[in-house]
């Protein structure tokens, strides 16, 4: 049994999730350290609604709120669990966005532009297509199919760029993004998708459910009531399957890794380079605008059309849940998730204690930082481990190994001594 763990430790896998895993401890005590500080330094914040802050920091998805001596109590809350879940569906989507493409070798950083795209073409599907005609499950599809293919347009401009002009593709996505931002800006603005009918929202677009489209449930609500959980939480898990599928079980997978390992080796190879390199833009496209697709289709969320002055964080925030999930499309599922749980814990520090929800940007800023750092971190742990095996090993096995006798010349082959003798002639 011993034998299998020291095996099982030995995986690089395995060195990946403790690594990940020990980031994430850290993070979260950093947090309750900085709740502390800020605590003891406020005159205005008890002791107790500090040690209220620090369990909320980490157990704030559990919190049900105040009881009748209140007192702040945990347990299952089936509310904050379904908007967890909810709120990770687009955090998935953006995460799988990011590790696919870092799996072949590039840097997303477009994923906010690619989502806003997304976002504009469901939106515009989805309300623009009447369901007096088309039956709202058929205009759903579309939306959300649409959404992907123009998320996949927006990626793959990089990647042509990236592959036939060698520019990098971290610049050309940020050109992307901004481009992206005032383009659908323009779209909504001379668009009749505009909330008209509620005058305190004006700057916002119609939910889908103005058109009777929206996800299905598919029985999450029973499970959590009152939160906004739907069956997108389920599409992104089986998008993210396929995608570990399609990167560790298919020959596009593999080619697609051999470019990013050296796109010059894989050319040499008969592997088409540029054509893999646009494709895997364009595959990390589709999957961001996805996720936006499955956020404002799900008839809970509206969406503010005048987004020019800001890119969406959900973008941006895919790519601590790729880094901390090691570029794993599985293990971007949990680190989604996780993330949205810390969403969830600020909501609740700011509602329940004097605190405000940034404390938790803190702590998933500290982790975004240990993840970047994973590789350190696993080199750590190697070497502690190979420093012990070292230590235990004898020293008989350490020492040099004795030089090799030289070989008589007698016993030499034939074809030696003839060349030996022709030397000497000459």
């Amino acid at each position: 049994m011993k034998e299998r763990l020291g095996e099982i430790y030995r995986k690089d896998g395995t060195r990946t999730v403790l690594a990940s895993i020990l980031s994430i401890i850290i993070g979260l005590a950093v947090g309750g350290i900085v709740v502390l500080i800020v605590g003891l330094a406020s005159s205005n914040i008890s002791p107790s609604s500090t040690w209220d802050g620090i369990r909320l920091v980490v157990f704030g998805i559990f919190s049900t709120g105040r009881d009748a001596s209140a007192n702040l109590s945990f347990g299952f809350n089936p509310t904050s669990i379904g908007n967890m879940l909810f709120r990770a569906t687009p955090l998935i989507m953006t995460g799988l966005s990011v590790a696919v493409a870092y799996k072949t070798g590039l840097f997303n950083i477009g994923a906010p532009g690619q989502y806003l795209m997304g976002t504009m073409a469901s939106l515009m599907l989805a309300l623009g297509i009447p369901s007096e005609v088309v039956p709202p499950v058929i205009i759903w599809i579309i939306a959300f199919l649409g959404g992907m293919a123009a998320g996949a347009v927006w990626g793959a401009i990089p990647g042509l760029v990236k592959a036939y002009l060698n520019i990098n593709e971290v610049l050309a996505s940020i050109m992307t993004n901004w481009i992206a931002a005032n383009v659908v800006t323009w779209a909504f603005e001379a668009s009749n998708f505009k909330n008209v009918v509620e005058s305190t929202k004006s700057g916002y677009i119609y939910k889908t459910t103005f058109n009777d489209v929206a996800t299905g449930k598919l029985g999450l609500d029973a499970i959590f009531p009152g939160s906004q959980v739907n069956g997108g939480i389920i599409i992104a898990i089986v998008i993210a399957i396929l995608m570990y599928i399609l990167m560790t079980k298919t020959t596009l997978g593999y080619q697609l890794k051999a470019c990013g390992s050296n796109r010059h080796a894989a050319r040499y190879a008969g592997i088409k380079d540029k054509r893999n390199i646009v494709l895997s833009m364009a595959i990390a496209g589709a999957l961001s605008a996805g996720g936006a697709a499955l956020y404002y289709l799900s008839g809970n969320t509206e969406f503010a059309w005048q987004t020019y002055q800001a890119l969406p964080d959900t973008g941006f925030n895919g790519i601590p849940v790729a880094l901390l999930a090691a570029c794993n499309p599985i293990g971007v599922i949990f680190t989604g998730i996780f993330m949205s749980m810390l969403d969830v814990a600020g909501t609740q520090l700011t509602a329940l204690t004097p605190f405000n929800e940034y404390i938790t940007d803190v702590v998933i800023a500290t982790i975004v930082y240990l993840s970047a750092f994973s590789l350190v971190i696993k080199m750590l742990i190697s070497g502690r481990k190979k420093r012990k095996k070292a230590k235990d090993a004898p020293a008989a096995e350490t020492a040099p190994p004795e030089p090799e006798a030289e070989t008589p010349k007698e016993d030499a082959p034939k074809e030696y001594a003839e060349a030996e003798k022709g030397g000497e002639a000459k």
